[in-house]
């Protein structure tokens, strides 16, 4: 009986032996490619990571204060004044009365960013452009009557005083260095929703969507693209930087709804700032202007032109005693930079412009006809 176990035990106890060698083994290998791994991890340690990237809690807590609801409205006087000035059809001529029933008064409501600590604040043209009657709710539910010190819209800019001291207020962001791909956040009142918050990344700069017919040719669209959720009522709330700074103002979506499909815009806060400042300081936005129709230059255009170049904007007419044709610019002269910086489209060149004052000097790099030349163009007001 013995002799029959005894080998198997001993087959066994090899194979036992086998297995913990093996073990040991595979243990060491292990161990041996651990540093690797670890040297990985110190290249990607997240820990190092800037807390702004990971969480959006102090950006929220320092914008929510900030924003504010604004409901807006037309009064009875203002109504029956716009009734007296619309054209009437033939069949309110023929069967209307002196006794009328009033328009259906306009209301509506949006959001809006306290710009200074003595009550200004900034919000989009569009809320409150129909109204005379503009009430301001803060994040505190303190409720106050607004008055519209200016609008601009060319810009769909508008900004409204409320008699209140110590407000808060959000640093700015430098919206010329903001980047594709950086994290962003959007707080607004979207449908009467009081201090909402989402986010999403900067998907575009200087981008002209065509929302702006109505206010001309030379409507400033140059919007920060976003795809943070913004819906009706989110206009004219904060575009803020994940470290808690004021990026823009919210101002549309695009849409085939009415709601989110999935991109925002927001006017860059460098536009904001130029613009608020002369309301604040003049009453209305005092543009400096080139005097010139631009088109973005594409490959067709420029084999035309003959140019090596795919990028630029493309001078298609001047106006007569502007700026730019009194400093020489040219008709087909191709605009590449300004003050140095690369200009590529047509949006760039006007959020530039937009930036800078009546009497101010810009330098203009153009190529023309295959050659660069630097031209000096002090920029004119509108006569």
């Amino acid at each position: 009986m013995l002799k029959r176990v005894l080998p198997l035990i001993i087959a066994g106890m090899f194979g036992g032996l086998v297995t913990v060698l093996s073990f040991q083994l595979l243990n060491q290998n292990e161990k041996a490619y651990a540093p690797q791994t670890e040297t990985l991890a110190q290249k990607v340690n997240i820990s190092n990571l800037p807390a702004a990237n990971l969480d959006f809690r102090m950006a929220a807590k320092k914008s929510m204060p900030v924003v504010v609801h604004i409901t807006a409205s037309e009064s009875q006087d203002l109504a029956n004044k716009r009734r007296q000035n619309t054209p009437r059809g033939m069949q309110d001529w023929f069967f209307g009365s002196p006794f009328e029933t009033p328009f259906q008064l306009k209301k509506g409501s949006g959001s809006g960013v306290i710009y200074s600590h003595d009550g200004y604040i900034v919000t989009n043209n569009h809320v409150v452009d129909f109204a005379d009657e503009v009430l301001v709710t803060l994040s505190d539910n303190r409720q106050y009557t607004a008055k519209v010190i200016g609008k601009d819209p060319k810009s769909d800019l508008a900004v409204l005083k409320i008699e209140a001291d110590g407000l808060p207020v959000l640093e700015f962001a430098d919206s010329d260095n903001a980047e594709v791909g950086e994290w962003v956040l959007a707080v607004g009142n979207p449908f009467d929703l009081t201090s909402t918050v989402t986010a999403g990344i900067i998907s575009a700069k200087g981008r002209d969507i065509d929302i702006m017919e109505k206010a001309g040719r030379d409507a400033i669209e140059a919007f920060i693209q976003t795809d943070a959720a913004v819906n009706p009522g989110n206009s004219g709330g904060a575009l803020v930087s994940a470290q808690g700074q004021l990026l823009g103002i919210n101002t549309a979506i695009a849409t085939r709804t009415g709601s989110f499909q999935g991109y925002s815009f927001a006017i860059p806060i460098n536009i904001v700032t130029r613009i608020v400042n002369d309301i604040i300081e003049f009453g209305s936005y005092q543009r400096g202007y080139l005097g010139i129709n631009i088109s973005d230059l594409d490959n067709q255009s420029a084999q035309e032109l003959g140019l090596s170049i795919t990028q630029g904007v493309v001078v298609e007419g001047l106006a007569d005693g502007g700026a730019a044709q009194y400093a020489g610019v040219l008709p087909k002269d191709v605009i590449v930079s300004l003050n140095g910086e690369e200009v590529n489209t047509a949006p760039e060149l006007q959020e530039k412009v937009g930036q800078s004052k009546v009497g101010e000097v810009l330098t203009l790099t153009v190529n023309r006809r295959g050659k660069f030349q630097d031209i000096d163009v002090k920029l004119k007001g509108l006569d």
